[in-house]
């Protein structure tokens, strides 16, 4: 009787142990079962943004001269991808509108749509928007691109060469006029004026929250893994935030989603 009593402790003590292994092994097995705390405090779970559709734009343009070059930025597209696995991570569906970029995404959440050049992201943005409830604009998207593209590669000579330059279609601009109930966010890069170019900008786009970055600040930027970002909303409100991992900034970025749908 003593021998079974001690075979079913074993068996209970390993069980447990199984049991705890397994857990560690796969934390994110039950990741919606788990809870978190916003940059306000409050907690929430990770079914905050279940029903809710996500359009994330991510990225750099590039705008094409020849079939070998092209017009492009420094844009990694990191920021764009943390936003669209957080938003994901939360329970929403999320479009991310993706120009060339060596990021992954990797959650059944999110559907990536490939683009190129600026007119393609516009093009896929102008397919969707009408079908999301929140549109975040975090693609570095050109603003120029060449007049005329040629067939074939221009050959190198000891003549002068210059490229003639239209405007690109403006995608935030556009989805700020026909926007309905959609909560529309938008970045800006700027180097002088931060504050009152952000402002305007919110303003000409029919923004509902601007994501401030300046060159001005260390470690954020394109091509770092950290950013510091000022957030300011429709009515003017300023939120400056320290320097932060991109990850813990698209955090933030989508609290700030969460707080609006429950305003």
């Amino acid at each position: 009787m003593t021998k079974i009593y001690i075979i079913i402790i074993i068996i209970s003590v390993a069980t447990i142990l199984l049991a705890f292994i397994n857990k560690k092994s796969n934390p994110t097995s039950s990741l919606h079962q788990f809870k978190a705390k916003t940059i306000d405090g409050n907690v929430i779970d990770f079914s905050t943004l279940k029903g809710k559709k996500i359009l994330v734009t991510a990225g750099p343009t590039y705008e094409a001269i020849y079939p070998v070059r092209f017009i492009g930025n420094h844009s990694s597209g990191k920021m764009g991808y943390d936003i669209a696995l957080c938003a994901a991570q939360l329970g929403a569906s999320v479009l991310l509108v993706s120009g060339p970029t060596h990021c992954k995404a990797n959650h059944t959440g999110i559907q990536i749509l490939p683009v190129v050049s600026a007119q393609e992201m516009y093009d896929v943005c102008h397919t969707y928007f009408s079908q999301v409830d929140v549109a975040i604009a975090a693609a570095a998207v050109a603003d120029y691109k060449p007049k005329n593209v040629a067939s074939q590669k221009i050959k190198k000579s000891d003549a002068e060469f210059s490229i003639e330059l239209e405007k690109t279609k403006d995608i935030l601009a556009y989805l700020g006029a026909v926007k309905n109930n959609q909560m529309l966010i938008g970045f800006a890069l700027e180097t002088e004026n931060e504050i009152e170019n952000a402002k305007l900008k919110i303003q000409k786009k029919n923004l509902d929250l601007i994501v401030l970055n300046s060159l001005q600040d260390e470690g954020a930027g394109f091509q770092k893994d950290t950013n510091k970002v000022t957030f300011i909303d429709k009515n003017f409100n300023i939120q400056p935030m320290e320097l932060k991992s991109k990850e813990a900034v698209a955090a933030d970025i989508i609290n700030k989603v969460i707080a609006y749908f429950n305003a």
